[in-house]
């Protein structure tokens, strides 16, 4: 439960600052720029540092780097909590992003290497249940602590919050974590850190960006570059395969290994393209309050805890069936609210589209869990860490695609309007896409094993 905590402080801090927004920009008078680069800026620093991570973990024990993780991440927090202006802030959220990213790879792969059979599955089957309730919580409790007004703190409690969490998070992990790391220890490949680092920013900076500077030259010079760096950094990982690389390439030649991650991918895609789109067509589509299109996002978690309950309660017995079952429940729920949606009568209330919407959730919910566990469960105890580092990327570049696909799908459409017939075609317009995204994801999953028999963990 530690390590589940600090996983839960992770995502609730990804999301708490988007309804604190308004309130933030007024206080420390920061403009627009400054504004997205306090939610930019936690998420390029996260992503780029999740590789290196990981390993960091492998090398040098995965409860010691979790914890100094943790305690850069309570420092960052308070460091937010106490900003005098907009670059302070900024800066505190890059090191918060930077410091998640050591801590996050920790969580899986630790729970890899602790546990096994059922116990393992039902772990990472809680580990889904926190990622679903995380994603909602966030913008929740952002919202309530900010309207809240403790103490007359306006908006910095969302941060400060973290800092007696992250203490007990740091005294408790010493007592309860068990220490693990890889049988050989080397040195870190400080060449592929810096390679990989590189790709990452030249990659996920233009794909977030891109449509906001409508796609400039730039954004594809930055993208050429990063995949040339990419493969560059291939190309130094296979030079180093025996002498401490930053990533395990053997790793993708386990076929279950390269399913997951690549159904992770599509994972990472639907959430980018999905989430700001309907909160786009529920507030300027339907002219739902902020409250309204909040109690919306409740509905997709009750459904989403149900499901990654569901997944716990099984232990694994059914293997990639929960998962693929998981996305036809959502592609069909995603249909059924398509079909109300675009059938012409009068728009769909929060009562109307609760069945589908809850049920939306519940086929994620079955998805996140159980993909994990499949996903790591032939990896080597040795390489966990790097594993682990991987599969939270696939999640990061992911969303950054589906961000980018928002510019194509939706806002070509509705050009930044809030007209609300422009932005429930662009909405129905995105639905599609992201019934392919599941379609995808569905046959990717193939790859992984059908018997729960085949997904023993492998030391």
């Amino acid at each position: 439960m530690v390590l589940l905590t600090g996983e839960l402080m992770n995502i609730v801090d990804d999301a708490v600052v988007l309804t604190a927004i308004p309130t933030l920009q007024q206080s420390l008078g920061a403009g627009a720029a400054a504004v997205q680069w306090v939610t930019a800026g936690y998420a390029l620093a996260f992503a780029l540092a999740l590789i290196t991570g990981g390993r960091l973990g492998d090398l040098y024990g995965r409860r010691k780097v979790f914890l100094l993780g943790t305690v850069g991440f309570t420092l960052a927090s308070l460091m937010c909590g106490l900003a005098a202006g907009p670059g302070m802030l900024i800066a505190a959220r890059v090191l918060q992003g930077g410091a998640a990213a050591v801590m996050m790879p920790q969580v899986l792969a630790t729970l890899h290497v602790t546990f096994a059979g059922e116990n393992r599955s039902r772990a990472f089957g809680l580990f889904g249940a926190v990622l679903a309730m995380g994603s909602v919580v966030g913008p929740v409790l952002g919202g309530v602590l900010t309207e809240a007004d403790l103490f007359g703190l306006s908006w910095r409690p969302i941060f400060l919050i973290n800092v007696p969490i992250g203490l007990a998070v740091i005294i408790l992990g010493r007592e309860f974590i068990t220490e693990s790391t890889a049988a050989k220890a080397d040195r870190l490949d400080l060449v592929g850190v810096g390679l990989s680092a590189t790709a990452m920013v030249l990659i996920v900076f233009p794909l977030t960006e891109g449509n906001a500077h409508d796609w400039a030259l730039w954004c594809f010079a930055m993208l050429a570059g990063g995949l040339l760096v990419l493969g560059i950094f291939v190309r130094h990982q296979q030079r180093r395969a025996d002498n401490a690389a930053l990533v395990e390439l053997s790793l993708f030649r386990i076929e279950q290994f390269r399913g997951g991650l690549s159904a992770q991918l599509m994972m990472g895609l639907l959430v980018g393209l999905f989430f700001m789109t309907w909160t786009l067509y529920l507030q300027r589509g339907l002219g739902m309050t902020p409250l309204l299109a909040g109690l919306a996002f409740v509905l997709l978690a009750v459904g989403e805890v149900a499901g990654a309950m569901l997944a716990t309660r099984t232990a694994g017995r059914f293997a990639r069936r929960l998962p693929q079952t998981g996305a036809l429940i959502a592609l069909a729920s995603m249909t059924a609210y398509g079909v109300q949606i675009g059938s012409g009568h009068e728009d769909p209330t929060l009562l109307a589209m609760t069945v589908p919407v809850v049920l939306l959730g519940f086929g994620l919910g079955m998805i996140s869990g159980p993909i994990a566990d499949l996903t790591l469960a032939k990896v080597p105890h040795d390489s966990a860490g790097s594993a682990s580092g991987l599969f939270n990327t696939a999640l990061q570049l992911g969303y950054a695609l589906g961000v980018a696909l928002n510019g194509l799908v939706f806002f070509a459409v509705t050009d930044g309007s809030a007209d609300g017939a422009l932005n429930r075609e662009a909405f129905t317009g995105v639905l599609w896409w992201v019934g392919g995204t599941l379609i995808a994801m569905w046959a990717l999953m193939f790859l992984l094993p059908r018997k729960s028999s085949t997904v023993a963990a492998e030391g």
